[in-house]
């Protein structure tokens, strides 16, 4: 009998192996470059840790690109499958004549994700006391860049003359340039900005999301010949996407910092708790992530506002809605 019992134990234990196996090998390798690590794409993280994009039959490689260019140049030498970044990148490969279109699929912030930042607490801060000050910007092209000269237009300012934009500084060494006296503003990414107001470095005046209003500052986007050829791995990845935008916009700030963390270990639980609060109340995740047309509108007159648009790509030959549409269903 108990031979018996050891056959039947060997006999289960080899077809779970088996099984488990076999549902391992069956996930499809993915490679996604990622324009930059950061809090500000929380839902991504989220369906990372949650483990979605297995769950979808997805085996994930995560590759820091660090910098939309490099993120671009990846996904055309076909080093990456989908890229993760600002969807202006994809209108600058429209306007300069690419044959196989980068197509945005899927949009996963909604608002800009910087901040200003002042060496004093301005209460009653607004876009006119920059006149005359310098500031700590980002590099021309660059959406950050772009959306804070297009604020300043908005507010009657004219960035080149009534005020002095810093532009040489990388954008990994500003805050430490701005904390060792340079400029008297400085706009900041996070964590850089709870970082430096939480060393009484400079305080957060205003947000560059808020007041630029809805724009799509960060969109997944692939070759068109991949869409076409691919279409059940791109509505898998943004199933696990809207699976990962939904549970963070049903768990709070505290619960979503203790998934992601692993993603994070350089920032301690209490900033990150606080970041994502931050992101959270000013809306910077939607429900969805679709890609709307009135968003793509905006981010065009962005791009004309900084004189960095030769023509305005239609918004159909770029943007396809339909797998993040199809995933709100799931």
């Amino acid at each position: 009998m108990k031979k018996f019992v050891c056959l039947i134990t060997t006999i289960c234990t080899f077809f779970t192996c088996s099984c488990s196996y076999s549902n391992q090998s069956h996930l499809i390798k993915v490679n996604l470059n990622e324009v930059a690590h950061s809090v500000f794409y929380t839902p991504l993280y989220v369906a990372i840790e949650q483990g979605y994009f297995k769950e979808e039959g997805i085996d994930l490689s995560l590759v820091t690109g660090f910098g939309s260019d490099k993120t671009m140049t990846a996904l055309l030498s076909d080093d990456a499958d989908i890229a993760f970044m600002g969807p202006e990148t994809t209108i600058y490969a429209y306007n300069s004549g690419a044959n196989d279109q980068i197509i945005n699929f899927a949009q996963l912030t909604q608002r800009a994700g910087n901040f200003l930042i002042s060496r004093s607490n301005i209460n009653d801060f607004s876009w006119a006391d920059l006149k005359g000050k310098t500031v700590i910007g980002g590099r021309k092209g660059g959406m950050p860049e772009m959306v804070f000269e297009y604020i300043l237009k908005q507010n009657g300012l004219d960035p080149s003359t009534d005020l002095t934009i810093l532009q040489n500084i990388d954008f990994g060494s500003t805050a430490a340039a701005f904390s060792g006296g340079q400029g008297d503003f400085s706009v900041e990414f996070e964590p850089s900005a709870t970082i430096l107001e939480t060393q009484n470095a400079g305080y957060v005046v205003a947000s560059l999301g808020v007041d630029s209003g809805f724009i799509p500052y960060t969109a997944f986007s692939a070759k068109s010949s991949y869409l076409e050829k691919h279409p059940e791995i791109i509505q898998s990845l943004t199933n696990a996407l809207q699976k990962g935008m939904t549970y963070v916009n049903t768990h709070t700030a505290e619960e979503t910092a203790k998934l992601i963390a692993p993603q994070f270990k350089e920032i301690d639980l209490e900033t990150l708790t606080k970041i994502i609060t931050r992101y959270s109340e000013q809306n910077t995740w939607n429900t969805d992530l679709v890609f709307e047309k009135e968003s793509y509108d905006l981010l065009l007159d962005v791009l004309q506002e900084s004189g960095e648009l030769s023509q305005r790509p239609p918004y159909d030959t770029l943007i396809n809605t339909t797998f993040a549409e199809k995933a709100m269903e799931e």
